[in-house]
């Protein structure tokens, strides 16, 4: 037999952008061998009647740095066509890692990406400790799709600085040894390096995290790496409020993009409700930037999170909370009842953080007394009482014992402004956090629900722009070069979808 696998009678759309067009596929030895009318055989056939036969989606944001060490299928992605993910996004993941620094490492991914202690700490294989062990490891251990690798900065700092890379900067020698460890790390196949500005992302021990403190000469530095290197992708978790590019934001983006003269694809850009035209000023005061490459993230439906005040994930920018994280719940009580606490919390409220519990609804409470608030606004529910909204929210949250479970509305809250980015190509798709967070959200079926919405329910998009959004799109700006697009020599990274039921 000539071929290891035909796919016949499909409707071939190939990730640039071309009109589709009826034909077949076929695969040898891991390639796409020929597209058209194909007579030969095959060991293996598929007849796709009535599907969209496309190049596997490539997801742009993934946190799967841990779980690859246990879980080879990222079933949560793959099932939904997503073939290729990049890792190490925000500055965070589990290499390079001295054996005494590991709970250091977890306590970051407890804190930042919202995974469980225990699970980390039973599920993570330690079969390496410098970050071109842990690729080399990765692919010994095999997967059900392709892994590219970010180099998360957080590690590489506690590598070399311990404890103390979340509480200084780095002196020139600490410097010049990250640099070299970043520099291995690309040389064994990294495809650049991630680091986050975000006050919200709080490390271990409720410090700030290790990335967060790298001052202008180190990243000055680090982004040498890639200029040297001449290739390499920078992902940088950046905004401090939804819908807003501070100065200072811009600066540090036109920063890393000339020390680094490579892209920086930079998080994140949604609508808000009280600006509605925040996403077109965002684009406009970035085009600068996003002409040589700087390129914010987007998702694709509203950004609407779970939260439990036993996670503080969304208080993470108050100085107020930081006791919070990581500590026993009985702690946690007792400081959501000081009228210290509040009285500190509302007093950083006038400084303009980012918070507000009136549009958070109450989805589910343990306590008999509270059940007639399920599905009630807070702010409702202070307004019926005469009572201030976040006092309510910590009251009901200790009443609950903190387990009162609620759902917020982030961002992206206006479905219809959602439409007008998907076609803007000065935008990235992706933004899952596949493998994180997922006691808060679950993103990774964002490309299912662009193509069965936004495609077939909303006409919002074509199918042939679609596909290209999450195929050649994130592939050409990573730089992987086989893959995105359904061509002959081309990796053969499939998906076979019925566009009816998708």
């Amino acid at each position: 037999m000539r071929y290891d696998l035909l796919i016949k009678n499909g409707t071939v759309v190939d990730g640039t952008g071309a009109p589709r067009r009826q034909a077949d596929v076929a695969i040898k030895d891991g390639r796409v061998a020929e597209i058209g009318d194909i007579k030969d055989s095959a060991a293996q056939v598929i007849d796709a009647d009535g599907q969209i036969v496309c190049p596997g989606f490539v997801d742009p944001h993934t946190h799967y740095d841990a779980q690859i060490t246990w879980d080879k299928l990222l079933s949560s992605s793959a099932e939904h066509g997503v073939t290729t993910a990049v890792m190490g996004n925000c500055g965070v993941g589990i290499a390079p890692c001295r054996p005494e620094a590991r709970d250091l490492l977890i306590g970051d991914l407890v804190n930042v990406e919202g995974m469980e202690k225990e699970v980390l700490a039973a599920g993570i294989n330690w079969q390496f400790e410098t970050f071109p062990e842990y690729i080399d490891a990765a692919r010994k251990n095999g997967s059900g799709i392709n892994r590219a690798f970010l180099a998360p900065l957080a590690p590489f700092r506690t590598y070399v600085m311990g404890s103390e890379a979340t509480e200084r900067a780095a002196n020139a020698d600490e410097t010049q040894a990250i640099t070299q460890l970043i520099a291995e790390a690309v040389q064994a196949g990294a495809v650049g390096f991630s680091t986050t500005a975000m006050l919200s992302h709080i490390g271990h021990g409720g410090k700030p995290f290790a990335a967060r403190v790298a001052n202008r000469e180190e990243l000055a530095s680090y982004c040498g790496v890639l200029k040297r290197a001449g290739r390499g992708v920078i992902e940088m978790a950046l905004t401090k409020q939804f819908g807003r590019l501070q100065d200072d934001e811009y600066d540090l983006l036109d920063f890393m993009l000339t020390h680094s003269g490579r892209p920086v694809t930079w998080l994140s850009l949604h609508n808000i409700p009280d600006r509605p035209n925040n996403v077109q000023e965002v684009l406009d005061k970035a085009a600068p930037l996003i002409a040589r490459g700087g390129l914010p993230q987007i998702l694709t439906r509203p950004l609407v999170s779970d939260m439990n005040l036993a996670r503080p994930f969304q208080l993470g920018e108050m100085k107020s909370a930081k006791a919070l994280f990581n500590a026993p719940a009985e702690q946690q009580l007792k400081i959501y009842a000081d009228p210290a606490f509040r009285a500190a919390f509302k007093e950083e409220l006038k400084q303009g953080r980012k918070w507000s519990s009136k549009g958070i609804t109450v989805f589910k409470v343990s306590n008999p007394k509270l059940k007639q608030f399920e599905g009630a606004t807070i702010g409702d529910i202070a307004q019926n009482l005469n009572k201030d909204p976040d006092t309510v929210f910590f009251d009901m949250a200790v009443e609950d014992k903190l387990e009162m479970k609620c759902v917020v509305p982030r961002a992206n809250t206006d479905r219809a402004r959602i439409a007008e980015v998907l076609n803007d190509n000065r935008t990235l798709i992706g933004l899952s956090d596949a493998g994180a967070h997922v006691d808060m959200f679950a993103e990774a079926g964002y490309t299912t629900y662009l193509l069965g919405h936004w495609v077939r329910d909303k006409q919002a998009l074509t199918m042939e722009a679609a596909i290209q959004r999450v195929t050649q799109h994130p592939a050409d700006y990573f730089g992987f070069k086989d893959r995105g697009r359904l061509t002959v020599g081309a990796a053969a990274d499939v998906v076979v979808f019925d566009p009816a039921t998708i």
